[in-house]
Formats: structure tokens, C-alpha cells, sequence
């Protein structure tokens, strides 16, 4: 049924007139529940099943294109929305780069292991033990943990197909899982909160309720009594869990639309040593298992794995055919594409290749510096690379933590960050499709007191 509302859609769209045309539908049905101490604040269930329909029109110099989408499958009404995205593309501006691909589209879909069928049907009521499990063990870690901002539990089954006039029609099932805490510590008129989780596409992958319950209670103790430090420069640690945030805005430099425009700092460099050697940063859409894992993208390409950056040197962008043509470069299968709105390019599983040291050896190895466990604010422009963003975490003298920090703010260049990178973890955790492990900069300018 699914495949057939996908066939429908662009044969009825190219009967309208349409010259090329391509519709994607989503299936989904998704859980989310949060428990509070030992109430349920709540739990929402939800299936969705959407049609996205994309149409290009031919017009003097290029092509006119249009995106609708409808919950409504009913064959009438996909026949009314195709002939009516077709008239509405008529109305947009032509556009010489715009188009389907012509070629590489995804054949013989491998099985990513990209869920378990055995996970469907879920309880919703063991779901909510495990939220349960998780919240009794971050309040029983410390006296200090005194509430909390709740520990909750999600889960998602989809299935997407997409299709195009150019032949293709491929679908896929997919799953996520995840479980969060966040409790509140308090001691001496100091209140903190911290978080842990763990996210897999099996529900057998996640880690037990009690350890995510415990390891966010400990991060939320250990920032008890949180001061700022003198204004300095020093070395910075980003953890696990905030040094993947890095990658995102590098990726943000690499994607192919901002290439293109002008606006990431990374434009014209491929090619160029933009990181130090041994940054290795990977996208692999075909990561077994993995969070961003697909077999095909949002314009049917095969996804593959793709080097972005090797040993500091810039390898190649994140592309989908469009910014491919207006880079003169090859689509690297990276097309995103939701039921609203056109393809774009974006990261699928995106990470940098870990080292050999610990996150504890890192410590033990540095002189003086911040350990950063949480970024806030949004402080980076692409354009320039310029960076500055609030942070808490842990101070250390001497290789040794001597005490938590907060009210601080973090700034440098982003390029100059890339090439100043003295360590890489060896830690690599998976809480979404992007990662990283532990990176120490060597120095980066701290704001304070």
C-alpha cells in the first residue's frame, strides 16, 4: 500500500504535466513517556502515516519545482494534491540547477540491522518500569540528589519509501529507542542538574535503567558548588558528550549549501590542511546498527561512507545532487529529505576516529585546564568560524580535578581550535547520529571572574 500511494503520487503528478517528480511517505508510530518521582507526568502515543510529493515543471531556462504533503491517502486525494503541486510549482521561480539525479541510485538494499522486530509490539507499561528503574536509582546515588527534572523514555518505529520518475522506489524500517534522567542535586544553596542516556536502535543495545539513573545523578553531584575561574587562557576538554557538539557545527561548514552560498569558512579549501594531523573525521551512512544509518538517501542515492576530513586534510563537502551541480562536484549520497520540504544535504553517521588515551589519562595529562560537561548558547558563525559559547564543568590543576565550574564563557577561532587539537579519547558513545570522543584543545581563551 505504502509503495502503490508513492506510485500514484508521481504518476498522477507527471500525467498533470509535471517533467520530473519524485514523493517520499513516512510511516510512524512513537511512544514517549516521563516519570517524575513517582508520578507519570505523562505519556503521548502517536502514528503518523504522511505523503510528501515533489514536482518540477519545465520552464524556459530551468526547472520550476513545488513540495505539498497530506495525511490524507485516500487514491482521490493523492490524484488532487499531485495535479495541484504541479500548478502551484508553476508558479515558483525557474532554477537551472534544479533536478532529480540521473544516476548511482541505491540497488540490492543491504540490511542495516536497523531494528529488531522482535521490540514491536512494545509494553508501554515496561517502558515505564524502565523510567521508573531510572529515576529510583539517580534519587537512591546521593542524600544530595533532592528532585528532579524527570527521567524519561521514548521509542519509534518508521518505515519510509520514496520513489522517483526516474525509475527508483525503495523503502526501509528503522527503530529508536532511548532513555534519559536528569536529576536535581542540591547542597549548601547550590543547586545543579546533569543528564545521562542511552539511545539504540534495539532495545536490547540500551544500557540498564540503574546505570543511566546513577551516572546522571553522579554528574549532577560532582557540579555541586560550581564558581567561575580568573579569565585565562588554558587547555579545554570537551567530553563525550559535548565535544560531538563541535561536530555538528563543523559539519555545518561542510554541508554543501553552505559551500556554495559562501557562508562556512571551509568554502574552496578542499584539498587543504584544516585540522591536525590524525583528525580523521568519517560519515558512514552504512553503519551497521547505526543511529543515522540508511540504505539509500532522500534522492534514492546509495549512501557510503565517505572520508570528510584525513589526517587534518579537507577531503571532500557533505553534498546532495543540487549542491553537487553548483559545486561541479558528485553527490557523496547525503540527501535528506522530509515530507515537507525539499532534499538538503546533511551528515548521516558522523564522527571522529578515536585515539588511545582515556578521558581519565587526558586529565591526568594536563597541567592546567577546564573539563567541559555542558555547552549553552549558540555561539558560532560559520562564516567566520568564530566561536564563543557558555560552559560548566570541572577544573583541573595538575592533572587532578580540584573543583566544578560554572558561569564561564569558552572562545576561540574555530580553525584555529581544529589545528590547536593536542589529544584525541579513546571513548567514542553513540547518543546520536553524531559522536566524538573526548578532544583536548591545547589552548582556548576562558572567560570568568
Amino acid at each position: 500500500m505504502s509503495g502503490k500511494a508513492v506510485e500514484r503520487a508521481i504518476e498522477r503528478a507527471m500525467q498533470a504535466g509535471a517533467a520530473e517528480s519524485d514523493a517520499v511517505l513516512i510511516e510512524s508510530d512513537a511512544l514517549e513517556a516521563r516519570v517524575r518521582g513517582e508520578e507519570i507526568d505523562f505519556v503521548k502515543q502517536a502514528r503518523e502515516k504522511t505523503l510528501g510529493i515533489r514536482v518540477l515543471v519545465q520552464g524556459k531556462s530551468g526547472l520550476r519545482s513545488a513540495v505539498t504533503s497530506t495525511s490524507d491517502l485516500a487514491p482521490e486525494m493523492i490524484d488532487k494534491m499531485a495535479g495541484e503541486t504541479v500548478e502551484l510549482a508553476h508558479a515558483i521561480a525557474e532554477d537551472p540547477t534544479a533536478g532529480l539525479p540521473e544516476e548511482a541510485f541505491a540497488e540490492g538494499l543491504p540490511d542495516l540491522d536497523l531494528f529488531d522486530p522482535g521490540d514491536r509490539p512494545w509494553s508501554v507499561e515496561d517502558r515505564i518500569d524502565a523510567a521508573r528503574r531510572a529515576e529510583s536509582a539517580a534519587r537512591d546515588f546521593d542524600p544530595r540528589i533532592v528532585n528532579s527534572e524527570g527521567s524519561q523514555v521514548s521509542a519509534d518505529f518508521s518505515r519510509v519509501v520514496y520513489g522517483s520518475s526516474k525509475g527508483f522506489l525503495g523503502e526501509y524500517e528503522k527503530a529508536g529507542h532511548s532513555l534519559f534522567a536528569e536529576p536535581l542535586a542540591e547542597e549548601g544553596g547550590s543547586k545543579q542538574r546533569d543528564y545521562w542516556m542511552t539511545v539504540a536502535r534495539r532495545l536490547s543495545d540500551l544500557d540498564a535503567p540503574e546505570d543511566v539513573g546513577r551516572r546522571a545523578a553522579e554528574r549532577a553531584v560532582r557540579r555541586l558548588g560550581g564558581r567561575q575561574v580568573p579569565t585565562c587562557e588554558a587547555a579545554v576538554i570537551f567530553d563525550s558528550m559535548t565535544a560531538p557538539s563541535l561536530l555538528g557545527q563543523l559539519s555545518q561548514c561542510l554541508n554543501g549549501y553552505s559551500v556554495y552560498r559562501g557562508t562556512s569558512f571551509l568554502a574552496g579549501r578542499i584539498g587543504e590542511q584544516i585540522a591536525v594531523p590524525g583528525f580523521n573525521l568519517i560519515d558512514d551512512g552504512r553503519r551497521p546498527g547505526g543511529l543515522g544509518s540508511k540504505p539509500f538517501d532522500g534522492e534514492g542515492l546509495a549512501t557510503r561512507r565517505n572520508q570528510l576530513v584525513e589526517n587534518g586534510e579537507l577531503r571532500t563537502y557533505l553534498l546532495d545532487s543540487y549542491s553537487a551541480r553548483k559545486l561541479s562536484m558528485n553527490s557523496t549520497g547525503n540527501a535528506t529529505r522530509s515530507v515537507s520540504g525539499p532534499p538538503a544535504a546533511g551528515s548521516t553517521n558522523l564522527w571522529l576516529e578515536p585515539g588511545a588515551q582515556t578521558l581519565d589519562e587526558l586529565i591526568a595529562a594536563t597541567d592546567k585546564g577546564l573539563l567541559v560537561t555542558e555547552l549553552i548558547g549558540m555561539g558560532f558563525n560559520p562564516v567566520t568560524g568564530d566561536y564563543s559559547r557558555g560552559a560548566a564543568g570541572l577544573w583541573i590543576e595538575k592533572g587532578k580535578i580540584v573543583h566544578p565550574v560554572e558561569e564561564v564563557t569558552i572562545a576561540g577561532n574555530f580553525g584555529a581550535m581544529l589545528e590547536s587539537i593536542d589529544a584525541i579519547g579513546s571513548e567514542l558513545v553513540w547518543h546520536r547520529s553524531v559522536a566524538s570522543p573526548p578532544l583536548r584543545i591545547a589552548k582556548m581563551t576562558i572567560a570568568g571572574a
